[in-house]
């Protein structure tokens, strides 16, 4: 009997070591219990219906997790059935909307077509109205009357019109057409007139003003005052002022025309190509902008025209009042040392006792001393006459090898790389030929100037040998 109650005491014990876990995983709360009551499985009646308790709790809990997994798979079987038929009914549906686009794309052909049919004539009607209002709509746009009036004014009636011509779902109406017509009566009526009105104007300093414009027909925009020709960017919608502008005979009569009376007739420059002819104008280098393409070839030949052209008038002032004293002297009974044939005479007066041969070479000398005062500076004339053109060949030369160069870096592609080289080339030719055919005439004439003093002094130096020689051979005569 002590063994059976041994067996079964080691059983229990065992079972209650298996059950244990359990009963801490079911309640921990019971961890918390008084020590009072954990001492109680001491007794292994105690025990075993403690292990008997957890064997039933164990198994109400599985039969809860149970029930809850059973209803979650439920719940999913549901809502598989609902999303299944939410795919069939969309399936179903995009069937129908499938069936609906074919048949509304076969109703919309049969409709294109009936169009079509109707349209008739018509439809090369407005494929007219939309060409010419196309071109209508470029000149509007561009237009000088449309800065008065305002692009914005003018431009999306147009556009619309364009729109809708060349639509194959919706026509303009008449009225939509009917600008059309307005516009194109605006254009050829206000082109005839010359109006002035307020508007803003970019200078070429790049400033904003507001001033009192004239328009002069669709050609030129001035201002009333001053007289600036201006052009319209048609691209930025603004009103720029030229950067170079035409003489004054031009812009000086821009107060008279915006002042006349109508039938008042007023000269003023017209660029009747709309502003084309001005802008090659304003492209179109200056004076100074065509010395400058010389370069430094170009500067120095100029300098020594300068000089040539001075020096020459020098000359011709100074040989003007010699000559001017020396007639004086041909009139006057004594000699004078203010000109050289008074000079001349003073050696004939000084030497009247000496031979004939004597007297000749005296005044020979004498001849010879004032020759090189009256040539002084007519070398150099004629050098700068021979050197201009030479400068400019050389300008020329500098000018064609430049323009080798760009053609070996860049190619001839473009002709502006090229320009340069050429224009200093053509230039420094120019310039030599302008400097060379005055100054060798410049020449020509003072040489003439000094060559006929010159023959003066000769003149008087033979007749006063003749002179001398017929007193001497009177004498011998006589004795």
């Amino acid at each position: 009997m002590t063994m059976k109650k041994t067996m079964i005491s080691l059983g229990l014990f065992a079972a209650a070591l298996i059950a244990s876990p359990a009963l801490a995983q079911e309640s921990g709360g019971q961890a918390d219990r008084p020590q009072t009551e954990t001492a109680k499985p001491a007794d292994l009646d105690a025990l075993l219906q403690l292990v008997e308790q957890g064997q039933l709790t164990e198994n109400r809990l599985h039969r809860q997790r149970e029930a809850e997994f059973k209803a979650r798979r439920d719940q999913q079987a549901r809502l598989l059935r609902e999303a299944e038929a939410e795919r069939d009914r969309e399936a179903a549906r995009a069937t129908q909307l499938e069936r609906q686009i074919q048949q509304n794309e076969e109703r919309l052909r049969d409709l294109q077509r009936t169009l079509q049919e109707r349209l008739g004539e018509l439809k090369e009607m407005f494929g007219v109205i939309q060409q010419v209002a196309g071109d209508v709509r470029g000149q509007v746009e561009s237009s000088l009357i449309s800065v008065e009036t305002g692009r914005d004014a003018r431009v999306p009636a147009l556009d619309n019109l364009i729109q809708k011509a060349s639509s194959s779902s919706s026509l303009p109406s008449i009225d939509e057409i009917r600008v059309l017509w307005t516009e194109m009566m605006r254009e050829m009526v206000k082109s005839r007139e010359v109006a002035k009105f307020p508007h803003t104007v970019i200078t070429a300093a790049g400033d904003k003003k507001t001033v009192d414009l004239v328009r002069v027909g669709n050609f030129n925009l001035v201002s009333d005052d001053q007289g600036v020709y201006y052009k319209y960017d048609s691209e930025n919608d603004k009103v720029v002022e030229l950067p170079k502008q035409p003489s004054s005979r031009f812009t000086a009569t821009a107060a008279a025309l915006a002042e006349a009376q109508p039938g008042e007739v007023v000269g003023f420059g017209i660029d009747p190509t709309r502003g084309q002819l001005l802008s090659m104008f304003v492209q179109a280098p200056s004076l100074r902008e065509r010395i400058d393409q010389g370069g430094v070839i170009g500067y120095v030949t100029i300098a020594l025209g300068i000089f040539g052209v001075l020096l020459a008038i020098y000359k011709m002032i100074a040989l003007a009042i010699v000559n001017a004293k020396v007639r004086a002297q041909m009139k006057a009974e004594t000699a004078s040392d203010g000109n050289p044939l008074g000079r001349v005479l003073k050696v004939y007066e000084e030497n009247r006792n000496v031979d004939v041969e004597t007297l000749e070479l005296k005044l020979d000398e004498a001849i010879l001393r004032e020759t090189p005062a009256l040539e002084r500076g007519l070398t150099m004339i004629k050098l700068i006459s021979a050197v201009a053109p030479l400068l400019g060949l050389l300008g020329t030369v500098t000018g064609m090898i430049a323009t080798f160069q760009a053609i070996t870096l860049f190619g001839t592609g473009d002709p502006k790389l090229m320009a340069n080289g050429i224009s200093q080339a053509l230039v420094t030719t120019v310039i030599g030929l302008v400097v060379a055919i005055p100054t060798l005439l410049l020449h020509s004439f003072v040489s003439g100037m000094a060559q006929r003093v010159i023959h003066v002094l000769e003149e008087q130096s033979a007749g006063l040998v003749a002179l001398h020689a017929e007193k001497e051979h009177g004498g011998a005569s006589a004795a």
